[in-house]
């Protein structure tokens, strides 16, 4: 039990895990295939098929020694959650608001380099996941909109992708 909880650990906190190296319980998809493995979870309250999910995650925390963004995988998770539960993936819907050191996570990596965060955030966009950006930490860290990956917003501050994302109905996921 205490080996399981490590690795789910390990898992959920965005470190590159391969499949074998989870417990049997968690796999990705239906929705996002490489990204944000879950679990079934027998007895769980339903979730009617038409449910619709507005939800803005938020984070400053960069990740770590080369791994996945912990919100952008739990982004991943989110979705693929929802959508092993019967949830129609058109009606789930995600922003990510990034501010802090956790701009870089977001940026195109530097010459010889890799962003581990690449996929990842490829493949988020592919389900209409919104990112942004915060434009005053990206100030401070010397990041420009030129230096964002394909598909990441610069926003005038993360305060403001929040406001204008609580206007068009979206809630803010604590995790």
């Amino acid at each position: 039990m205490k080996f399981a909880s490590v690795l789910m650990a390990v898992a959920l906190s965005g470190a590159a895990v391969s499949a074998q190296d989870l417990p049997s319980a968690f796999s990705t998809g239906p929705v996002i295939a490489d990204y944000g493995p879950v679990a079934e979870v027998p007895g769980a309250s339903p979730i009617a098929a038409d449910a619709v999910f507005q939800v803005a995650f938020d984070t400053a925390t960069p990740a770590e020694d080369a791994q996945l963004n912990r919100t952008l995988a739990s982004a991943a998770r989110f979705i693929n959650m929802h959508g092993r539960a019967g949830v129609d993936p058109d009606n789930v819907h995600v922003a990510i608001v990034l501010h802090g050191r956790a701009v870089q996570d977001v940026t195109h990596p530097a010459e010889g380099e890799e962003n581990p965060n690449e996929g990842l955030i490829a493949a988020l966009l592919e389900q209409n996941v919104e990112i942004y950006v915060c434009g005053q930490s990206a100030a401070y860290y010397e990041v420009t909109a030129e230096d964002l990956l394909p598909g990441v917003t610069m926003s005038l501050s993360a305060m403001t992708a929040h406001a204008q994302l609580q206007q068009r109905g979206y809630t803010l996921n604590p995790f």
